[in-house]
């Protein structure tokens, strides 16, 4: 693997050179095609389980490495998050029913570099509560990213994310934030998805990072299951969850895990 180039900032951000860009890139395309062709492992009666699996075997069949598998002992090559699941879900053998909503989210690793991202699913018939707050979420996502620029702040995308689901009546999770990523996994700066506008390290060119905004239809808050990963709504209410890896350009931003087969909002086909 190759040394890291760049510089950090006094916030301890890495500033990327532009050649990084293409690196950063290939991962996150490859993480995207594997989310594009997952789709049609999703249906009533699947196992979450079984999804795992084909992912796993996507990410070999490609060369590249899973992120996940070992990550402080975690076993899979996804996480899988149904219904009031918030993040983190664990692939197992329960089966997916009709009108379940769930999160998937893959890491895969090509040349050292991580690719980071994550999207909605429908089991079967998308209920209407969930489709209004699939498309909050979405679109959060990308009134975060629009807000991505050099001197502008993290405060910025945070705040233009928290009024948006806040409009709509919904609540942003606080227990859990995007992060820097490059060829490293996890890195400085935790990317809120609430704050204030001007708040928060100020945004250069060649930074890298995940938005990956969770929105509940109920309350913020959240509770971690006895296996120390499953996080679930504690009042029960719907969690969705979108996530892009992003890079800072020298007048706006680029998204690296963009959807080759334009399937990243489920609603796809309709």
């Amino acid at each position: 693997m190759k040394e890291h180039r760049g510089r950090l900032t006094r916030d301890g951000i890495r500033i990327h050179e532009k050649a990084d860009f293409a690196g950063m890139h290939a991962a996150g395309d490859l993480a995207a095609r594997i989310l594009d062709d997952i789709a049609a492992h999703v249906f009533p009666g699947q196992t979450t389980g079984e999804i795992d699996r084909q992912i796993t075997a996507m990410v070999e069949a490609a060369g590249a490495t899973s992120a996940t598998i070992g990550y402080k002992g975690y076993q899979h090559a996804s996480c899988i998050s149904v219904n009031h699941v918030v993040c983190h879900g664990i692939p197992g053998d329960k089966k997916l029913k009709d009108g379940d909503i769930l999160n998937i989210d893959v890491t895969v690793v090509v040349d050292g570099w991580y690719g980071d991202t994550s999207r909605m699913y429908v089991a079967g018939k998308l209920p209407r509560k969930a489709e209004r707050l699939i498309q909050v979420t979405h679109d959060a996502l990308f009134k975060g990213i629009e807000a991505v620029r050099p001197g502008n702040t993290f405060g910025d995308i945070g705040h233009a994310i928290q009024t948006y689901v806040e409009a709509h009546r919904m609540s942003v999770v606080r227990d859990f934030c995007g992060h820097g990523l490059g060829r490293v996994f996890h890195a400085p700066p935790n990317v809120l998805h609430y704050g204030r506008p001007g708040a928060g390290a100020v945004l250069e060119e060649g930074m890298f990072f995940t938005i990956e905004p969770m929105v509940n239809l109920g309350r913020p808050e959240t509770k971690t299951l006895a296996d120390d990963w499953t996080a679930v709504t504690r009042d029960k209410s719907l969690s969705a969850q979108f996530e892009h890896s992003v890079g800072v350009t020298a007048d706006g931003v680029e998204i690296f895990t963009l959807s080759p087969a334009g399937k990243f909002h489920p609603t796809y086909e309709a």
